[in-house]
């Protein structure tokens, strides 16, 4: 399923006209590459806090607020081939960290945006977080 999640978005994308990622489907929404780009942020962000609860970070680490997140990245000036090698990029990296957490560092418990949370259940948060987006992506652009 992980792995699957990127030839799912390089097929949606490529299946598209260039003017299509690059419009939103109504005023105040994100362009499906601003979507793509959240995607990327929020999966390298549960993998950063993933990694430091598996670790035994005891510190509480800030959440953080997608909108300014996708403006400053200004995700419409990068290219498509660009988001769509770094989303993959991105999730071989993960992969890569998932495989090399000990199996009882997954259940570690670690806070975030004030919500106590494991790596496990973030590994699980990314692959979900990425079809409710690709599910938005499908039915709404």
């Amino acid at each position: 399923m992980i792995l699957d999640q990127i030839k799912l978005i390089h097929e949606l994308f490529l299946s598209k006209d260039g003017v299509w990622a690059e419009t939103a489907y109504d005023e105040g929404k994100w362009t499906p590459k601003e979507v793509l780009g959240h995607i990327i942020d929020t999966e390298r962000i549960m993998t950063f806090r993933a990694l430091c609860f598996a670790r035994g970070e005891q510190s509480e680490l800030p959440g953080f607020d997608q909108d300014p997140y996708v403006l400053n990245a200004k995700f419409g000036s990068v290219s498509l081939v660009d988001l769509l090698e770094d989303f993959k990029v991105q999730r071989m990296a993960m992969l890569s960290l998932l495989k090399t957490i000990p199996e009882d560092s997954l259940d570690t418990r670690g806070k975030a945006s004030g919500n106590p949370i494991s790596p496990r259940a973030l590994f699980w948060i990314i692959p979900g977080h990425f079809m409710h987006h690709f599910t938005i992506l499908q039915t709404k652009y």
